[in-house]
């Protein structure tokens, strides 16, 4: 029961650690847009509305991937905690083959 804790624990901080990465990316974004506010003409307005355009998207998309991914992780996680010595067999199958595949290379 632990090990599944760690494992979701960890599962966790690396979901969390990519969305602050995304959310770090939007908000230098907007901050390049308020920036670019001394820009003047036509070209200046064009260029703001589509950089505002695609952070929305962005925003969007990161709401949507997070809704979309969270069954799946939690699906993971079930079917780990619930059939450990499986998931340890397949892991080192998968290693085994890794292996065999780089040690025939040359």
């Amino acid at each position: 029961m632990a090990r599944k804790t760690a494992v979701q624990a960890e599962a966790e901080q690396i979901k969390d650690q990519a969305f602050s990465e995304l959310q770090a990316l939007i908000e230098d974004s907007e901050k390049l847009l308020r920036d670019s506010a001394a820009l003047v003409g036509e070209d200046a307005e064009t260029l703001r509305a589509q950089i505002g355009l695609k952070l929305k998207q962005a925003r969007e998309a990161v709401g949507s991937v997070r809704s979309k991914a969270q069954p799946v992780v939690d699906a993971t996680q079930d079917y780990i905690g619930g059939h450990p010595w499986q998931t340890v067999a397949i892991s080192a199958g998968f290693g085994l083959l890794v292996g065999l595949l780089l040690g025939r290379r040359y």
